[in-house]
Protein backbone atom coordinates (compact mmCIF):
# COMPACT_ATOMS: atom_id res chain seq x y z
CA UNK A 1 0.00 0.00 0.00
CA UNK A 2 2.67 2.39 0.82
CA UNK A 3 4.19 1.86 -2.60
CA UNK A 4 0.72 2.37 -4.12
CA UNK A 5 0.46 5.59 -2.50
CA UNK A 6 3.93 6.84 -3.45
CA UNK A 7 3.54 6.36 -6.78
CA UNK A 8 0.09 7.57 -6.96
CA UNK A 9 1.85 10.76 -5.20
CA UNK A 10 4.09 10.73 -7.56
CA UNK A 11 1.72 11.30 -10.02
CA UNK A 12 -0.30 13.68 -8.72
CA UNK A 13 3.01 15.76 -8.43
CA UNK A 14 3.79 15.23 -11.79
CA UNK A 15 0.37 16.64 -12.85
CA UNK A 16 0.93 19.49 -10.55
CA UNK A 17 4.02 20.37 -11.93
CA UNK A 18 2.71 20.32 -15.66
CA UNK A 19 0.21 22.86 -14.99
CA UNK A 20 2.71 25.50 -13.51
CA UNK A 21 4.71 24.87 -16.63
CA UNK A 22 1.79 25.86 -18.66
CA UNK A 23 2.82 24.72 -22.60
CA UNK A 24 6.22 23.65 -21.42
CA UNK A 25 7.29 20.63 -22.95
CA UNK A 26 10.51 18.16 -22.00
CA UNK A 27 11.09 14.27 -22.35
CA UNK A 28 11.01 12.34 -19.59
CA UNK A 29 13.81 12.15 -16.80
CA UNK A 30 13.73 8.78 -15.12
CA UNK A 31 11.92 5.53 -16.10
CA UNK A 32 8.69 6.64 -14.00
CA UNK A 33 7.88 9.53 -15.80
CA UNK A 34 7.65 7.06 -19.00
CA UNK A 35 5.79 4.60 -17.18
CA UNK A 36 3.57 7.19 -15.98
CA UNK A 37 2.76 8.71 -19.60
CA UNK A 38 4.45 9.17 -22.95
CA UNK A 39 2.82 12.79 -23.35
CA UNK A 40 6.16 14.81 -23.11
CA UNK A 41 8.03 13.02 -25.69
CA UNK A 42 4.75 12.93 -27.99
CA UNK A 43 4.51 16.99 -27.62
CA UNK A 44 8.05 17.30 -28.39
CA UNK A 45 8.27 15.33 -31.30
CA UNK A 46 4.94 16.12 -33.03
CA UNK A 47 6.01 19.28 -33.97
CA UNK A 48 8.65 17.96 -36.32
CA UNK A 49 5.99 15.34 -37.85
CA UNK A 50 4.00 16.24 -41.27
CA UNK A 51 1.39 14.91 -43.11
CA UNK A 52 2.26 14.31 -46.87
CA UNK A 53 -0.27 14.83 -49.64
CA UNK A 54 1.18 13.82 -53.58
CA UNK A 55 -0.30 13.69 -57.00
CA UNK A 56 1.40 12.14 -59.59
CA UNK A 57 0.05 11.06 -63.71
CA UNK A 58 0.26 7.24 -64.45
CA UNK A 59 -1.07 5.42 -67.12
CA UNK A 60 -4.22 3.02 -66.43
CA UNK A 61 -3.54 -0.16 -67.39
CA UNK A 62 -4.10 -0.91 -71.35
CA UNK A 63 -6.99 -3.27 -72.96
CA UNK A 64 -5.45 -6.59 -74.03
CA UNK A 65 -7.75 -6.32 -77.21
CA UNK A 66 -6.00 -2.79 -77.66
CA UNK A 67 -4.18 -3.82 -80.70
CA UNK A 68 -7.05 -5.73 -82.21
CA UNK A 69 -8.40 -3.74 -85.36
CA UNK A 70 -11.82 -5.92 -84.75
CA UNK A 71 -12.51 -4.32 -81.38
CA UNK A 72 -10.78 -0.85 -82.30
CA UNK A 73 -13.16 -0.68 -85.08
CA UNK A 74 -16.35 -0.97 -82.40
CA UNK A 75 -15.51 0.22 -79.37
CA UNK A 76 -12.27 3.24 -80.39
CA UNK A 77 -9.04 3.48 -78.78
CA UNK A 78 -8.80 0.99 -75.97
CA UNK A 79 -4.84 1.88 -75.28
CA UNK A 80 -3.61 3.07 -71.88
CA UNK A 81 -4.61 6.79 -71.18
CA UNK A 82 -2.92 8.80 -68.24
CA UNK A 83 -4.93 9.44 -64.79
CA UNK A 84 -4.00 11.56 -61.48
CA UNK A 85 -3.28 9.02 -58.66
CA UNK A 86 -3.35 10.56 -55.03
CA UNK A 87 -1.16 9.62 -52.58
CA UNK A 88 -0.32 10.34 -48.52
CA UNK A 89 1.80 9.52 -46.35
CA UNK A 90 4.14 10.86 -43.26
CA UNK A 91 7.36 13.02 -43.42
CA UNK A 92 9.81 14.27 -40.76
CA UNK A 93 11.52 17.11 -40.79
CA UNK A 94 15.01 17.38 -40.05
CA UNK A 95 16.68 20.33 -41.33
CA UNK A 96 16.28 23.94 -42.35
CA UNK A 97 12.84 23.23 -44.44
CA UNK A 98 13.93 19.88 -45.26
CA UNK A 99 11.48 17.16 -44.84
CA UNK A 100 12.15 13.32 -44.72
CA UNK A 101 10.11 10.88 -46.70
CA UNK A 102 9.82 7.49 -48.63
CA UNK A 103 10.04 7.54 -52.19
CA UNK A 104 7.47 5.67 -52.48
CA UNK A 105 5.23 8.41 -51.05
CA UNK A 106 6.48 11.44 -53.09
CA UNK A 107 8.47 9.61 -56.55
CA UNK A 108 7.54 11.17 -59.42
CA UNK A 109 5.14 13.37 -58.29
CA UNK A 110 3.68 16.37 -59.84
CA UNK A 111 2.18 18.60 -56.83
CA UNK A 112 3.39 17.99 -53.23
CA UNK A 113 1.97 19.10 -50.10
CA UNK A 114 3.37 19.26 -46.64
CA UNK A 115 0.57 19.71 -43.68
CA UNK A 116 2.14 20.77 -40.69
CA UNK A 117 0.41 19.46 -37.08
CA UNK A 118 -0.93 22.93 -36.50
CA UNK A 119 -2.29 22.84 -40.02
CA UNK A 120 -0.47 25.32 -41.38
CA UNK A 121 0.34 24.18 -45.25
CA UNK A 122 3.24 24.70 -47.70
CA UNK A 123 4.06 23.48 -51.18
CA UNK A 124 7.41 21.29 -51.40
CA UNK A 125 9.34 20.11 -54.22
CA UNK A 126 11.34 16.66 -54.21
CA UNK A 127 15.29 17.68 -53.83
CA UNK A 128 16.95 14.43 -53.55
CA UNK A 129 15.40 10.91 -54.19
CA UNK A 130 15.92 7.23 -54.26
CA UNK A 131 14.38 4.46 -55.15
CA UNK A 132 16.67 1.94 -54.16
CA UNK A 133 16.56 3.27 -50.31
CA UNK A 134 13.02 4.46 -50.66
CA UNK A 135 14.32 7.81 -49.19
CA UNK A 136 13.16 11.18 -50.35
CA UNK A 137 13.83 14.75 -49.20
CA UNK A 138 11.27 17.36 -49.86
CA UNK A 139 12.02 20.90 -49.62
CA UNK A 140 9.35 23.30 -48.43
CA UNK A 141 8.61 26.55 -50.14
CA UNK A 142 8.59 29.67 -48.15
CA UNK A 143 8.84 27.81 -44.97
CA UNK A 144 9.94 29.74 -41.82
CA UNK A 145 12.29 28.16 -39.21
CA UNK A 146 10.66 24.85 -37.73
CA UNK A 147 11.81 22.40 -35.37
CA UNK A 148 13.68 19.77 -36.62
CA UNK A 149 14.10 16.33 -34.78
CA UNK A 150 17.72 15.16 -33.81
CA UNK A 151 19.29 12.12 -34.47
CA UNK A 152 19.34 8.76 -32.41
CA UNK A 153 22.90 6.21 -32.96
CA UNK A 154 20.55 4.28 -34.94
CA UNK A 155 23.47 1.43 -33.86
CA UNK A 156 23.02 2.07 -30.58
CA UNK A 157 19.17 1.01 -30.04
CA UNK A 158 18.62 -2.40 -28.69
CA UNK A 159 15.78 -4.95 -28.79
CA UNK A 160 13.24 -4.42 -26.14
CA UNK A 161 14.09 -0.31 -26.07
CA UNK A 162 10.83 1.63 -26.06
CA UNK A 163 10.11 3.47 -29.46
CA UNK A 164 7.01 5.50 -30.35
CA UNK A 165 5.81 5.65 -34.02
CA UNK A 166 3.53 9.32 -35.49
CA UNK A 167 2.38 9.28 -38.76
CA UNK A 168 -0.66 9.68 -40.57
CA UNK A 169 -2.20 6.65 -40.90
CA UNK A 170 -5.03 6.12 -43.40
CA UNK A 171 -5.16 9.93 -43.47
CA UNK A 172 -6.90 10.27 -40.53
CA UNK A 173 -4.30 12.73 -39.18
CA UNK A 174 -1.29 12.41 -36.77
CA UNK A 175 -1.37 9.83 -34.82
CA UNK A 176 0.79 8.39 -32.13
CA UNK A 177 1.52 4.64 -31.51
CA UNK A 178 3.87 2.86 -29.16
CA UNK A 179 6.14 -0.53 -29.21
CA UNK A 180 9.61 -1.96 -28.81
CA UNK A 181 12.32 -2.40 -30.84
CA UNK A 182 11.74 -6.64 -31.84
CA UNK A 183 14.93 -6.91 -34.00
CA UNK A 184 18.03 -4.57 -35.45
CA UNK A 185 18.80 -5.91 -38.11
CA UNK A 186 16.26 -7.24 -40.76
CA UNK A 187 18.12 -7.63 -43.95
CA UNK A 188 17.14 -8.51 -47.99
CA UNK A 189 13.91 -8.83 -49.15
CA UNK A 190 11.20 -7.26 -46.36
CA UNK A 191 7.81 -6.37 -47.20
CA UNK A 192 8.62 -6.33 -51.16
CA UNK A 193 11.62 -4.03 -50.55
CA UNK A 194 15.67 -5.02 -50.31
CA UNK A 195 17.62 -3.45 -47.31
CA UNK A 196 18.24 -3.16 -44.12
CA UNK A 197 15.67 -2.12 -41.61
CA UNK A 198 14.81 -1.88 -37.65
CA UNK A 199 11.74 -3.92 -36.76
CA UNK A 200 9.36 -2.62 -34.04
CA UNK A 201 5.66 -3.85 -33.02
CA UNK A 202 4.58 -0.51 -32.96
CA UNK A 203 1.39 -0.28 -34.95
CA UNK A 204 2.38 1.01 -38.45
CA UNK A 205 -0.58 1.11 -41.18
CA UNK A 206 -0.60 2.72 -44.64
CA UNK A 207 -0.60 6.53 -44.05
CA UNK A 208 2.58 6.14 -41.85
CA UNK A 209 4.94 5.57 -44.58
CA UNK A 210 7.72 8.49 -44.06
CA UNK A 211 7.00 9.30 -40.64
CA UNK A 212 8.90 8.99 -37.39
CA UNK A 213 10.40 5.94 -35.19
CA UNK A 214 11.39 7.61 -32.17
CA UNK A 215 13.22 6.68 -29.05
CA UNK A 216 12.58 8.09 -25.76
CA UNK A 217 14.43 10.98 -26.03
CA UNK A 218 12.55 12.06 -28.56
CA UNK A 219 15.68 11.54 -30.86
CA UNK A 220 14.51 9.77 -34.62
CA UNK A 221 15.72 6.30 -34.41
CA UNK A 222 14.47 5.54 -38.02
CA UNK A 223 11.80 6.24 -41.25
CA UNK A 224 8.99 4.11 -41.09
CA UNK A 225 8.61 2.03 -44.10
CA UNK A 226 7.13 -0.76 -44.77
CA UNK A 227 5.26 -3.46 -42.90
CA UNK A 228 3.88 -7.02 -43.15
CA UNK A 229 0.37 -7.71 -43.89
CA UNK A 230 -2.67 -9.65 -45.29
CA UNK A 231 -5.27 -7.69 -43.96
CA UNK A 232 -3.96 -4.31 -45.16
CA UNK A 233 -3.54 -2.93 -41.70
CA UNK A 234 -1.18 -3.58 -38.61
CA UNK A 235 0.27 -7.35 -37.35
CA UNK A 236 2.48 -5.59 -35.32
CA UNK A 237 5.62 -5.97 -37.66
CA UNK A 238 6.50 -2.82 -39.25
CA UNK A 239 9.91 -1.51 -40.35
CA UNK A 240 12.15 1.36 -40.08
CA UNK A 241 15.11 2.90 -42.14
CA UNK A 242 17.97 3.40 -39.73
CA UNK A 243 18.11 6.58 -38.58
CA UNK A 244 22.19 6.53 -39.45
CA UNK A 245 21.68 6.06 -42.88
CA UNK A 246 18.99 8.67 -43.00
CA UNK A 247 21.57 11.03 -41.27
CA UNK A 248 24.06 10.16 -44.39
CA UNK A 249 21.50 11.18 -46.82
CA UNK A 250 19.98 14.40 -45.33
CA UNK A 251 24.11 15.83 -45.63
CA UNK A 252 23.77 15.31 -49.04
CA UNK A 253 20.52 17.14 -49.74
CA UNK A 254 21.94 19.77 -47.27
CA UNK A 255 25.49 19.83 -49.74
CA UNK A 256 22.92 20.28 -52.80
CA UNK A 257 23.68 16.46 -53.81
CA UNK A 258 21.11 16.10 -57.50
CA UNK A 259 21.57 12.21 -56.63
CA UNK A 260 22.34 9.97 -53.96
CA UNK A 261 26.20 9.02 -53.46
CA UNK A 262 26.79 5.93 -52.50
CA UNK A 263 30.26 3.84 -51.65
CA UNK A 264 30.95 1.35 -54.48
CA UNK A 265 32.16 -2.16 -53.27
CA UNK A 266 32.38 -3.96 -56.95
CA UNK A 267 31.79 -7.28 -55.22
CA UNK A 268 29.85 -10.17 -55.59
CA UNK A 269 29.24 -11.53 -52.04
CA UNK A 270 27.12 -14.64 -50.21
CA UNK A 271 26.14 -15.00 -47.32
CA UNK A 272 27.23 -17.82 -45.85
CA UNK A 273 25.29 -20.91 -44.53
CA UNK A 274 26.29 -24.08 -41.31
CA UNK A 275 27.84 -26.15 -44.62
CA UNK A 276 29.75 -23.36 -45.64
CA UNK A 277 31.06 -22.14 -42.47
CA UNK A 278 32.41 -25.46 -41.66
CA UNK A 279 34.14 -25.84 -45.34
CA UNK A 280 35.73 -22.57 -43.98
CA UNK A 281 36.64 -23.79 -40.93
CA UNK A 282 34.67 -20.95 -39.65
CA UNK A 283 33.02 -22.23 -35.85
CA UNK A 284 29.54 -20.61 -36.59
CA UNK A 285 28.13 -18.75 -39.79
CA UNK A 286 29.25 -15.46 -39.91
CA UNK A 287 30.47 -12.51 -42.41
CA UNK A 288 30.18 -12.82 -46.33
CA UNK A 289 31.68 -14.88 -48.96
CA UNK A 290 33.58 -12.87 -52.00
CA UNK A 291 32.85 -14.84 -55.04
CA UNK A 292 33.56 -12.42 -57.61
CA UNK A 293 35.53 -8.87 -58.04
CA UNK A 294 35.14 -6.14 -60.76
CA UNK A 295 39.09 -5.17 -61.81
CA UNK A 296 38.42 -1.94 -60.54
CA UNK A 297 36.87 -2.68 -57.34
CA UNK A 298 38.30 -1.06 -54.31
CA UNK A 299 38.28 -4.43 -52.25
CA UNK A 300 40.57 -5.70 -55.20
CA UNK A 301 42.58 -2.94 -54.82
CA UNK A 302 43.22 -3.40 -50.90
CA UNK A 303 44.32 -6.56 -51.44
CA UNK A 304 41.16 -8.63 -50.75
CA UNK A 305 40.76 -11.71 -53.76
CA UNK A 306 37.92 -14.04 -54.38
CA UNK A 307 37.64 -16.33 -51.23
CA UNK A 308 37.73 -14.02 -48.73
CA UNK A 309 35.63 -13.94 -45.88
CA UNK A 310 34.45 -10.50 -45.30
CA UNK A 311 33.44 -9.95 -41.44
CA UNK A 312 33.10 -6.68 -40.95
CA UNK A 313 33.27 -2.79 -42.13
CA UNK A 314 33.94 -0.25 -39.97
CA UNK A 315 34.31 -1.78 -36.78
CA UNK A 316 30.33 -3.74 -37.21
CA UNK A 317 30.31 -7.12 -38.08
CA UNK A 318 28.53 -8.17 -40.80
CA UNK A 319 26.21 -11.12 -41.68
CA UNK A 320 25.11 -10.03 -45.16
CA UNK A 321 25.14 -8.46 -48.58
CA UNK A 322 22.85 -6.11 -48.07
CA UNK A 323 24.39 -5.25 -43.83
CA UNK A 324 27.72 -4.66 -45.84
CA UNK A 325 25.93 -2.06 -48.47
CA UNK A 326 24.09 -0.14 -45.56
CA UNK A 327 27.63 -0.07 -43.73
CA UNK A 328 29.32 1.70 -46.50
CA UNK A 329 26.61 3.89 -47.45
CA UNK A 330 26.39 5.02 -43.85
CA UNK A 331 30.05 6.23 -43.89
CA UNK A 332 29.42 8.22 -47.51
CA UNK A 333 31.94 8.87 -50.19
CA UNK A 334 35.70 10.07 -49.22
CA UNK A 335 38.03 8.75 -47.08
CA UNK A 336 38.53 5.31 -45.99
CA UNK A 337 37.32 2.36 -43.78
CA UNK A 338 38.27 -0.82 -42.10
CA UNK A 339 37.53 -3.92 -43.70
CA UNK A 340 38.13 -7.04 -41.23
CA UNK A 341 38.22 -10.51 -43.27
CA UNK A 342 39.82 -13.66 -43.20
CA UNK A 343 42.28 -14.75 -45.53
CA UNK A 344 43.12 -18.08 -45.92
CA UNK A 345 41.82 -19.12 -42.40
CA UNK A 346 43.91 -16.37 -40.95
CA UNK A 347 42.11 -12.76 -39.62
CA UNK A 348 43.10 -9.69 -42.11
CA UNK A 349 42.32 -6.15 -41.90
CA UNK A 350 42.65 -3.49 -44.94
CA UNK A 351 41.80 -0.06 -45.51
CA UNK A 352 39.19 0.73 -48.19
CA UNK A 353 38.62 3.59 -50.60
CA UNK A 354 35.19 5.07 -50.06
CA UNK A 355 35.04 6.02 -53.73
CA UNK A 356 31.86 6.50 -56.43
CA UNK A 357 31.30 3.46 -58.88
CA UNK A 358 32.97 4.82 -62.04
CA UNK A 359 31.36 5.54 -65.31
CA UNK A 360 32.98 3.48 -67.82
CA UNK A 361 31.86 2.89 -70.65
CA UNK A 362 30.11 6.41 -71.22
CA UNK A 363 26.13 5.66 -70.86
CA UNK A 364 24.95 7.40 -73.99
CA UNK A 365 21.26 7.58 -72.99
CA UNK A 366 19.36 7.36 -76.25
CA UNK A 367 15.05 7.53 -76.95
CA UNK A 368 13.91 5.95 -79.71
CA UNK A 369 12.00 8.91 -81.54
CA UNK A 370 11.07 7.00 -85.12
CA UNK A 371 8.22 5.39 -86.07
CA UNK A 372 8.11 2.30 -84.03
CA UNK A 373 6.32 0.32 -82.19
CA UNK A 374 9.21 0.99 -78.99
CA UNK A 375 8.94 4.77 -79.53
CA UNK A 376 9.29 6.46 -76.17
CA UNK A 377 11.80 3.40 -74.92
CA UNK A 378 15.07 5.13 -73.27
CA UNK A 379 18.11 3.01 -73.05
CA UNK A 380 21.57 3.35 -72.25
CA UNK A 381 24.75 1.18 -71.87
CA UNK A 382 25.30 -0.48 -68.75
CA UNK A 383 28.62 0.52 -66.14
CA UNK A 384 29.41 0.65 -62.83
CA UNK A 385 27.71 3.43 -61.82
CA UNK A 386 24.15 2.71 -63.46
CA UNK A 387 24.20 -1.05 -62.30
CA UNK A 388 24.54 0.54 -58.61
CA UNK A 389 22.05 2.78 -58.80
CA UNK A 390 19.18 0.17 -60.32
CA UNK A 391 20.60 -2.48 -57.98
CA UNK A 392 22.00 -5.35 -60.72
CA UNK A 393 24.84 -6.99 -60.56
CA UNK A 394 27.94 -5.81 -61.07
CA UNK A 395 28.53 -8.48 -63.87
CA UNK A 396 25.62 -7.39 -65.86
CA UNK A 397 26.78 -5.74 -69.50
CA UNK A 398 24.94 -4.57 -72.24
CA UNK A 399 22.42 -2.21 -72.77
CA UNK A 400 19.93 -1.37 -70.31
CA UNK A 401 15.75 0.06 -70.16
CA UNK A 402 15.37 3.37 -67.74
CA UNK A 403 12.46 4.36 -69.23
CA UNK A 404 9.36 3.74 -70.54
CA UNK A 405 7.16 6.08 -72.65
CA UNK A 406 5.08 6.85 -75.77
CA UNK A 407 4.07 3.93 -77.42
CA UNK A 408 7.02 1.70 -75.93
CA UNK A 409 4.28 1.24 -73.24
CA UNK A 410 2.71 -1.25 -75.24
CA UNK A 411 5.98 -3.49 -75.70
CA UNK A 412 5.88 -4.73 -72.01
CA UNK A 413 9.23 -3.78 -71.66
CA UNK A 414 9.86 -2.70 -68.24
CA UNK A 415 12.55 -0.39 -66.17
CA UNK A 416 15.69 -2.06 -65.72
CA UNK A 417 15.20 -4.72 -68.41
CA UNK A 418 18.33 -5.93 -70.21
CA UNK A 419 18.64 -5.92 -74.15
CA UNK A 420 20.52 -7.97 -75.40
CA UNK A 421 19.33 -8.87 -79.03
CA UNK A 422 16.92 -7.53 -81.65
CA UNK A 423 15.87 -9.80 -85.06
CA UNK A 424 19.08 -11.78 -84.27
CA UNK A 425 21.36 -8.96 -84.11
CA UNK A 426 23.50 -8.54 -80.60
CA UNK A 427 23.14 -5.11 -78.96
CA UNK A 428 26.07 -4.05 -77.26
CA UNK A 429 25.63 -0.40 -77.30
CA UNK A 430 22.47 2.11 -77.10
CA UNK A 431 23.25 3.43 -80.84
CA UNK A 432 22.70 -0.37 -82.26
CA UNK A 433 19.08 -0.14 -81.31
CA UNK A 434 18.78 3.44 -82.50
CA UNK A 435 20.05 2.44 -85.66
CA UNK A 436 17.70 -0.70 -86.29
CA UNK A 437 14.60 0.82 -85.16
CA UNK A 438 15.46 3.46 -87.59
CA UNK A 439 15.38 0.73 -90.23
CA UNK A 440 11.61 0.35 -89.20
CA UNK A 441 11.65 -3.94 -89.80
CA UNK A 442 7.89 -4.94 -89.74
CA UNK A 443 8.41 -7.43 -86.86
CA UNK A 444 10.69 -6.94 -83.93
CA UNK A 445 12.11 -10.02 -82.30
CA UNK A 446 13.45 -8.52 -79.04
CA UNK A 447 15.74 -10.73 -76.21
CA UNK A 448 15.59 -9.95 -72.75
CA UNK A 449 16.77 -10.37 -69.43
CA UNK A 450 14.62 -9.62 -66.54
CA UNK A 451 15.78 -10.98 -63.07
CA UNK A 452 17.90 -13.12 -64.46
CA UNK A 453 15.75 -15.03 -66.56
CA UNK A 454 15.61 -14.21 -70.68
CA UNK A 455 12.61 -13.92 -72.32
CA UNK A 456 11.28 -12.86 -76.06
CA UNK A 457 9.20 -10.97 -77.19
CA UNK A 458 7.64 -10.64 -80.89
CA UNK A 459 5.73 -6.85 -81.87
CA UNK A 460 4.81 -5.77 -85.31
CA UNK A 461 5.34 -2.12 -86.41
CA UNK A 462 2.20 -0.98 -87.77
Amino acid sequence: MKRIAMLMALALAGVGASGAAGAETKVPGSDLEVKLSYAPVVKAVVPSVVNIYAKRVVESRASPFANDPFFREFFGDLRARPRLQNSLGSGVILGDGLVVSNFHVVGNATDIRVVLADKREYDAELVLGDAQTDLAVLRMRDAPDLPALGFADSDAVEVGDLVLAVGNPFGVGQTVSSGIISARARTGQVAGRKGYFIQTDAPINPGNSGGALVDMAGRLVGINSAIVTRSGGSNGIGFAIPGNLVRQYVRQAEAGAEALERPWAGVTVQPIDGPLAEALGLDRPQGVLISALHPASPFAAAGLTVGDVVTAIGGHPVDGGPEMLFRLMTMGVGGTTEVGYLHDFEPETSEVALITAPEDPPREPITVTSQSVLRGLSVANLNPALISEMGLGFEAKGVVVVGVDGEARRARLRKGDILRAVNGEAIERSTDLSRITRARPRVLEITFERGGQRGVLRLRNR
